[in-house]
């Protein structure tokens, strides 16, 4: 019996970056790419006739940007998965995607193997960030003191904001031990402390709500 193949379609303005993509996934024996738009209004489109499993969009495209598209998508479509991809460079749109209901961010230097495994990590609802955009993230979070959330505000302490930094850099509890000179078992209380604290059940839930709830002017350093 054949295993179900991913079906994907891809968004981007640029040409030359979907035939590079085209190109990374045409061997993938369990990928079947469906179709391309070369903006966020053509996207929407397509994925209405196709209905992926999968849709990897750029940020910014032209009559609709990709965060508007995965808006739109989302609320109509609960069940897809969004892989994003941008440049360096923009921190708040970064925020603003994942918010959106992305799955997974990717910069765009990205090789075949880790694209790949982005698109079967979310297949599998399973966040994926490249480690480029998770240590964005993690700087941006590390600068933070107090994270608001609709009324409340939950304030973190400084190992707690640097256990928060370093799962966003997706360490195991034993490397963070390691680099805070203090015990796994001590690690994991925090890391349950924390996801207490926020309603997190998993590293996408920390990395999506410390993001999501940044000042919309926050710069990284």
């Amino acid at each position: 019996m054949l295993s179900k193949k991913i079906k994907v379609v891809i968004a981007d303005d640029h040409r030359i970056f979907r035939e590079g993509l085209k190109l990374m996934l045409a061997g993938v024996s369990n990928i079947d790419l469906l179709g391309e738009a070369t903006d966020g209004a053509q996207l929407i489109a397509l994925v209405a006739s196709t209905a992926p499993d999968v849709i990897i969009t750029d940020l910014k495209m032209p009559n609709l940007t990709g965060t508007e598209a995965v808006k739109i998508l989302c609320a109509k479509y609960p069940g897809v998965r969004i892989i994003a991809l941008t440049s360096f460079g923009e921190d708040q749109q970064i925020i603003e995607m994942i918010e959106a209901g992305a799955m997974g961010f990717l910069s765009k230097n990205i090789v075949h193997d880790e694209l790949v495994t982005a698109i079967n990590s979310v297949y599998q609802h399973n966040a994926y960030f490249s480690q480029s955009i998770t240590e964005r993230l993690s700087k941006i979070i590390a600068q933070k003191t107090t994270v608001r959330h609709h009324n409340a505000s939950i304030s973190f302490t400084e190992v707690e904001k640097q256990i928060i930094g370093l799962i966003c850099k997706e360490l195991t509890s034993k490397e963070i031990a390691g680099q805070l000179k203090i015990g796994k078992r001590t690690v994991e209380s925090y890391r349950i402390r924390i996801m207490d604290k926020i309603g997190a059940k998993s590293l996408a839930g920390i990395i999506t709500y410390a993001a999501g709830y940044l000042p919309k002017n926050q710069q990284i350093a």
